[in-house]
């Protein structure tokens, strides 16, 4: 475990920090506080400056692109608003939303608005702007490369309408139990309508992204630093977050630095205010410093990885299965990380509502792993490998770059799986070269996927109504299509939840899936002068009502 007291850690940390933070619009924004407050003050104050460190920007500036990286997520989340915000048990609250209604079996919707609601040119966020936001997430625009968003009900979408100022009708063609919620999830963030209409490669532009959020971008210099600052007429913010009124904070500035070990190192030595993404190994000498590090879960899918049914050797369920428990992920839990990650139970995360309990179906046991591999034909070899009809049973796996610490864990899945007779090579990729993974359809790809409601996991398991087949499916399992429709058009919620549970276990059953522990992707090192840091359901930090204490 790394030490980060030492004299000669301080002073590596310090010309870290400096060489960090060269920038001039950085070394003003970097702890420049402009009130006070007593050692130990609980009582929240205006004013001051902080820095953020992130490892990059790399996917751009289209929201409709990018999907909502990680890294993108940070900055978009402070910019925007969305018309519901969730808890990390997701649970819903309004926001630029103030009510809805749900109707004719959850087929119509009617959503009502916060009067006085503006983006940041001065424009109402009003139900036009609302319909134009909808419409744009449920259909996007193949014509000029605008894609919807990935996990939005679109295919049974019919129609949004402004009927009033201040409300908006939405009609699906068949249930929508999880419309609602999803107006939570980050690919939902609410832009000017102005911003919308403008072709893909202006949208990239930063300065034309307009949002409704506590912040504005104020300036920025792509790939190294970017300003914002707060919005002095805002005054919709949640009410689940117990603030109102303009953000505490003047301005946020996001440096871009892509080491690891430099991030973490630049705000132990005081240089920066934030970091995200610390090793997890660091985390308890981090806290005994008196550091926060935020560890919030989202919902969503567990780390672990999504398998290709059709690619050699995950087309052999034996395979798969022998996979399954072959891994020993307490070991991975007491090895890689600490208390703040949790095993999985299931393919979808714990704080999940409708997650089950069906941890059996890949309990680590090596005895069971290997009969199975000897009963399909894997015969070892004198390397300690197995082969079948003159194939050796190997895969590569490539860390996820937007989780910390798969690396390390990947690692020892490497050397729990020889145990068994399967070979593991590691391919590690930045995040450009994981989209490239990605397309390439490994057998075994390590997934890290957010959603807000259980009702949307149908769009990623099949190819049915343009779904991403996860598993290289397309539409042979009829079970599987089966279950995934049901979960998607479910009219009630009890239902809906007898249905989740079928899925679950039978994608399990099929070794579809191989989860590994309960997801940690986003981790924030903060210092221990910035109070009131939040966090939504989606595991991202919200500065708006952070402050600074001296």
């Amino acid at each position: 475990m790394t030490t980060f007291n030492t004299p000669e850690f301080r002073r590596r940390a310090f010309l870290a920090g400096l060489g960090a933070l060269s920038t001039s619009a950085l070394v003003t924004a970097c702890g420049g506080t402009t009130a006070s407050t007593g050692a130990g003050s609980t009582t929240p104050v205006d004013g001051g400056n902080i820095t953020f460190l992130i490892q990059g920007y790399d996917t751009g500036w289209v929201s409709s692109k990018t999907s909502i990286s990680s890294y993108e997520g940070n900055l978009w989340g402070q910019i925007t608003d969305k018309l519901v915000y969730v808890n990390e048990k997701g649970e819903l609250s309004p926001w630029v939303a103030e009510s809805w209604e749900e109707l004719n079996g959850a087929k119509d919707f009617v959503i009502h608005l916060k009067q006085g609601v503006t983006f940041s040119d001065g424009t109402p966020l009003d139900a036009a702007a609302v319909v134009a936001n909808l419409t744009a997430w449920a259909k996007g625009d193949p014509t000029r490369g605008v894609s919807k968003v990935g996990l939005f009900p679109s295919t049974n979408f019919v129609s949004a309408e402004a009927t009033d100022a201040t409300t908006v009708k939405v009609s699906f063609s068949s249930p929508a139990l999880g419309f609602i919620a999803t107006l939570a999830y980050h690919g939902c963030i609410l832009l000017s309508p102005k911003t919308l209409a403008l072709p893909v490669e202006e949208q990239a532009d930063l300065s034309q992204e307009i949002g409704s959020g506590p912040f504005v971008v104020k300036s920025w210099k792509q790939g190294d630093s970017y300003v914002l600052e707060k919005r002095k007429d805002y005054n919709w913010g949640p009410a689940a977050l117990g603030h109102t009124g303009p953000a505490r904070l003047d301005t946020i500035t996001y440096k871009v630095i892509k080491d690891t070990s430099v991030r973490t190192s630049t705000v132990v030595s005081g240089q920066a205010d934030v970091a995200f993404n610390v090793e997890p190994q660091e985390i308890e000498s981090l806290k005994a410093q008196g550091f926060t590090v935020g560890t919030p879960r989202y919902l969503g899918f567990v780390d672990g990885f999504q398998v290709n049914t059709q690619a050699f050797p995950t087309n052999d369920p034996a395979v798969r299965k022998a996979i399954q428990h072959g891994i020993d992920r307490d070991e991975i839990l007491k090895t890689v990380y600490t208390s703040d990650w949790n095993a999985a139970t299931t393919f979808i995360q714990g704080n999940v509502p409708e997650a089950g309990e069906f941890s059996d179906h890949f309990k680590f046991d090596a005895d069971k792993a290997n009969k199975i591999l000897d009963d399909a034909g894997w015969a070892s070899g004198s390397d300690g490998y197995r082969s079948k009809d003159g194939k050796t049973l190997e895969i590569t796996l490539t860390p996820n770059p937007y989780v910390p610490s798969t690396k390390a864990e990947d690692e020892l899945i490497a050397q729990q799986l020889k145990k068994v007779g399967i070979k593991v090579n590691l391919k590690v990729v930045d995040v450009a070269g994981y989209a490239a993974v990605q397309a390439s359809k490994p057998p075994l790809f390590q997934t890290s996927r957010s959603f807000v409601d259980v009702g949307t996991v149908a769009g990623v398991l099949t190819s049915q109504n343009k779904g991403e087949d996860w598993f290289g499916l397309g539409t042979s399992d009829q079970k599987l299509n089966d279950l995934s429709t049901a979960i998607a058009t479910a009219s009630d919620r009890a239902s809906r939840e007898k249905v989740a549970d079928e899925l679950q276990q039978y994608v399990l059953e099929q070794g579809y899936f191989i989860p590994l522990n309960q997801l940690v992707q986003r981790l924030y090192l903060i210092s221990p002068k910035i109070k009131d840091v939040q966090y939504n359901g989606l595991a991202y930090a919200n500065f708006y009502t952070a402050w600074i204490s001296q």
